[in-house]
């Protein structure tokens, strides 16, 4: 007598009763990751750029996951940035924000008006820092995609420069990304600047953006077509 197959059981993510102590309630920091594409379909060229929802930059660049961080850099002071705080934590960098600082006054001082993308080798990584024109105290949406399609340049065909990874520029205390009306882009702004301008590293969204539930949030870009027919009122 054949038996019948039994019914497809909900994975399980925590061991006993941890996925019902872990239901997330509405005071909860969370994200929902909304899934897309099949992750059994192979591409051997990087197409999207990978969001790292959830994960710590600083630690992941001090334990070697990455050989290259792109992030900014000012001529007057990034004692609150990125930069600052890996040249710190790395016990073999010979950096700190008054050498950073120093040098990118140099090269704004020398170009002022260009949006230049500063090499800082900190040992173990290496960072490619998008230097702020002497003239204005945020990121205008042109510095970015100038920056981003440099550092595209300076990534392509090298092997030693990846895995790459990028702040999102958004939330920033020192160099503060705004657009022609002043205001923060949108983070999908920024991935379609990133992605337009040839950029295929990861990406690391800022930590207030750990509280989106219950707007659901995509793992890579470009963003599947549905959103785009979600948004002309199709369903």
């Amino acid at each position: 007598m054949a038996t019948k197959p039994q019914a497809e059981s909900r994975p399980k993510i925590y061991d006993g009763d941890g996925d019902v102590l872990m239901e997330a309630d509405r005071q909860a920091n969370r994200l929902i990751i909304m899934p897309v594409g099949d992750p059994r379909r192979i591409e051997t060229e990087r197409k999207r750029i990978r969001i790292q929802w959830g994960q710590f930059l600083l630690n992941d660049m001090l334990t070697s996951k990455y050989r290259t961080l792109v992030c900014g850099v000012n001529p007057e002071d990034n004692s609150h940035g990125i930069i600052s705080l890996i040249a710190e934590a790395l016990p073999s960098s010979q950096w700190d924000n008054q050498s950073i600082t120093k040098y990118a006054k140099g090269f704004s001082e020398l170009s002022p008006d260009k949006t230049l993308v500063l090499k800082y080798d900190m040992d173990d990584v290496k960072v490619f820092a998008l230097l702020r024109p002497l003239d204005r105290d945020v990121f205008t949406m042109e510095d970015f995609r100038t920056g981003f399609e440099k550092v595209s340049l300076m990534a392509e065909g090298r092997r030693d420069r990846m895995p790459m990874a990028s702040v999102s520029f958004l939330g920033a205390k020192s160099n503060r990304l705004v657009d022609k009306d002043g205001n923060e882009p949108s983070f999908e702004t920024v991935l379609r600047i990133m992605h337009e301008s040839g950029y295929r590293g990861d990406v690391y969204p800022s930590a207030g953006m750990w509280e989106l539930a219950p707007t659901g949030v995509f793992a890579t870009y470009p963003f599947p077509d549905s959103l785009k027919v979600m948004r002309s009122g199709g369903f």
